[in-house]
């Protein structure tokens, strides 16, 4: 498996700087993997379609989405990232080879190591962001996911599409727009921990 290097030791100028050390994951630990990493309801290394469920529903998820998502996600990324293994049943995915499930025509934002590339990043919003510099609209989401798309790559644009549906989703403000912080905080993974424990907050004082 490829990895990449931690965050502490890169280079600054290289365009994958992005990522911030978190003392509570392994050094080696790309950003890609600190994102999937959210959805290993019990750290064992290893992601089931029951903690994919576990963790869409964490976050606010319908039943309905959670249920698909867990298919979608587990069917679709298994095998991909148990490289030589036999095919399991149980779909599991393991978050060390998370990279190799990379799917064709998305952002670039994630490289083939699985490391942040700021300037793919940023290139969302100075290509897209035409209504507000630091949010997407769902009409400018829309051309954003049609301009990644590579021809006769369906898979991908299915994939694609719905990633960034779940996002929108999830996560658009009362004015329909999906902001520039809110989307650089899911690919790290820090803004699933985040919506948990507000939402975990909510039902405390409910």
């Amino acid at each position: 498996m490829a990895s990449s290097s931690p965050s502490s030791t890169s280079n600054p100028d290289d365009g994958n700087n992005a990522e911030k050390h978190d003392p509570m994951m392994p050094n080696d630990q790309n950003v890609l993997q600190k994102h999937a990493a959210f959805f290993d309801r019990n750290h064992d290394g290893v992601v089931y379609p029951w903690e994919t469920f576990q963790g869409f529903r964490s976050i606010g998820a319908s039943l309905f989405m959670s249920t698909v998502a867990a298919a979608f996600i587990n069917i679709g990324l298994s095998q991909k990232t148990r490289p030589g293994k036999f095919p399991s049943f149980l779909f599991p995915i393991e978050v060390k080879n998370i990279q190799k499930a990379k799917h064709g025509s998305d952002s670039g934002v994630y490289d083939s190591e699985g490391r942040f590339v700021l300037s793919k990043f940023e290139e969302i919003f100075g290509k897209h962001a035409l209504t507000h510099p630091n949010a997407l609209t769902s009409d400018e989401l829309q051309e954003m996911l049609k301009s990644n798309r590579q021809p006769r790559n369906y898979t991908g644009w299915l994939a694609s599409y719905a990633e960034w549906k779940v996002l929108y989703i999830l996560c658009k403000d009362k004015n329909g727009l999906l902001h520039k912080d809110t989307v650089r905080a899911v690919y790290d993974g820090s803004l699933f921990e985040r919506m948990e424990k507000d939402r975990a907050s909510k039902k405390q004082k409910d």
